[in-house]
């Protein structure tokens, strides 16, 4: 049952956009924290209420979802953790107590990592001590998870079908250690893997490694995912960069990926020819979808 409410934490990209639209459809009363240098501003009129919110805030976070009666929130969009290792990062970001106890296991005394599933983990587990549950952002929005099939029409020939079920065992692993959700692989060869930089900075330096093209995108979920925050997404954004870089396919993992803007993606992947397939184990045949 979807509550009258919910608090939305938005980070970078259309994704929290999609949320906040999807639950207004809905009738639920959105109150958002937008955070600052991620979240676009054009989320704002679809929210009840919209503020912005710094990363080290998490106390003045947690008071703004209490004061607004919100028991059940959700987090979309990607979290740059880069800004974590800026220079004088702490001063420019002036965390408040809140954050800085909760981030003294991490961050000072090192007794924990700083592996994207700790320090999200982190965070929902301060909110969830002040009585306030976090739960999928793909609960409402379950249409945005892919389903299996052959998106496009070119499928993949038999070399991509080899580079598909390669790139998908060292993605799986690369996932399995916390370290990225994404291989660009050729001739059953890794060319970039995806770690703190993002998906599309991979697959610019797969480009930058492979002038010839022609390289295959695999990106799947983490074995241990939590569908509560950093589920793989892909959208316009990465098609553009995969044409700009020479890269011939994408390979994503159905039911467990979000596929953001799938018609303009799907039109733009089929001007420039490239295959695009969604499948639940790399190691199973699919069948040809027609999109939505």
């Amino acid at each position: 049952m979807t509550p009258s409410r919910v608090g939305l934490v938005a980070g970078w990209g259309r994704y929290p956009i999609v949320v906040a639209e999807a639950l207004k459809r809905q009738g639920v009363r959105v109150y958002c924290l937008g955070v600052a240098g991620h979240a676009d501003p054009a989320i704002a009129p679809w929210c009840e209420d919209f503020t912005w919110i710094g990363l080290g805030r998490l106390g003045r976070a947690i008071r703004y979802f209490k004061r607004h009666g919100v028991s059940v929130a959700t987090m979309a969009g990607k979290f740059h953790k880069v800004v974590l290792f800026q220079p004088w990062t702490w001063l420019r970001h002036l965390p408040d107590l809140r954050t800085l106890r909760a981030a003294i296991p991490h961050f000072l005394t090192r007794r924990k990592d700083c592996r994207d599933d700790s320090l999200l983990g982190m965070l929902v587990d301060e909110f969830a001590s002040d009585g306030i549950h976090f739960g999928p952002a793909t609960h409402y929005v379950p249409e945005l998870l892919v389903k299996p099939g052959q998106w496009t029409r070119c499928g993949p020939s038999a070399w991509q079908w080899k580079d598909i079920r390669f790139g998908w065992t060292m993605a799986k692993e690369l996932g399995r250690l916390d370290i990225g959700q994404s291989v660009a692989v050729k001739d059953q060869t890794v060319l970039a893997v995806e770690a703190i930089e993002g998906t599309d900075q991979c697959i610019r330096r797969a480009g930058s490694l492979c002038p010839a093209g022609g390289f295959t995108l695999v990106k799947v979920a983490k074995p241990q995912q939590d569908m509560r925050f950093d589920v793989p997404t892909v959208g316009l954004g990465t098609i553009q960069t995969m044409v700009e870089s020479g890269a011939k396919v994408l390979a994503i993992e159905a039911g467990r990926t979000i596929f953001l803007d799938q018609a303009a993606s799907l039109e733009l992947a089929n001007q420039h020819k490239l295959v695009v397939v969604a499948i639940e184990n790399a190691l199973s045949g699919i069948e040809p979808v027609t999109p939505a």
